[in-house]
């Protein structure tokens, strides 16, 4: 345990704050945010709003990974989940706490409007537990999949190399973690069919994937700017 906990300070004192902190903020939102359901108007596709923030979550496991490797950003992931439980809890906190929503201001509607909104923010114990499981599956399976695709490419270090690296890990990881979540929530509390939730898992993996290719270009620089940083550390030590 010592060993472990000593080894993930050195990842944490070496992984940017710009991008731990992004990567927790996704986590955090997307989590939230999988408390909505998109109304897509058609009975067979079904998606929730957690989508908005899981392209940033992927985005930055594989800069993560192409910089530190798959070990250190699978122990980034778990710190990340970690606060989003913390963070969790504290809104179950703010959810008990006697008081009025801002937005349940509604002549009639005061009482219902005010407990969705605590019920919303409190959390439900089998969603954050499903979300929970399905980003620490997805995300090892992201990290070690964009990993071994890297090996793959024989070091390869170039735009094109990334980007596949991205877009293959990114589109079977996010299948995986829509699939679990799915399967784990959807399909049990909210009777979803099996249909309904594989093309939820489907079309989430594919929109991650176009977000993953909007935004590639950004996160290879970054990539590039923190491998720089690495590789000029030792020079300056030295000297």
């Amino acid at each position: 345990m010592k060993k472990a906990l000593a080894e993930l300070g050195r990842t944490m004192s070496v992984v940017p704050p710009l991008v731990f902190t992004l990567f927790v903020l996704s986590v955090v939102g997307m989590n939230l945010l999988a408390n909505k359901s998109i109304n897509t108007g058609l009975d067979w596709l079904a998606l929730d709003c957690g989508i908005l923030f899981s392209g940033l979550a992927f985005l930055s496991m594989d800069i993560l990974t192409h910089c530190y490797g798959p070990r250190a950003a699978t122990q980034v992931s778990i710190v990340a989940l970690v606060l989003n439980l913390v963070m969790a809890f504290f809104f179950f906190l703010a959810s008990r706490i006697p008081g009025v929503w801002g937005e349940s201001f509604v002549d009639g509607s005061e009482a219902i409007i005010n407990t969705a909104l605590d019920g919303t923010f409190g959390g439900t114990w089998f969603i954050l537990l499903g979300s929970s499981t399905a980003f620490i599956v997805s995300a090892v399976l992201n990290n070690f999949l964009n990993w071994g695709i890297g090996e793959r490419l024989q070091g390869d270090t170039g735009f094109g190399a990334f980007a596949l690296r991205s877009y293959v890990s990114t589109f079977v990881a996010q299948f995986t973690d829509n699939m679990v979540f799915a399967l784990m929530v959807s399909r049990v509390f909210f009777g979803w069919t099996m249909v309904q939730c594989v093309t939820c898992a489907l079309t989430g993996a594919c929109l991650e994937l176009l977000f993953e290719v909007f935004f590639s270009p950004v996160g290879y620089r970054i990539s590039r700017k923190i491998m720089g940083q690495r590789a000029q550390a030792p020079a300056a030590k030295a000297a």
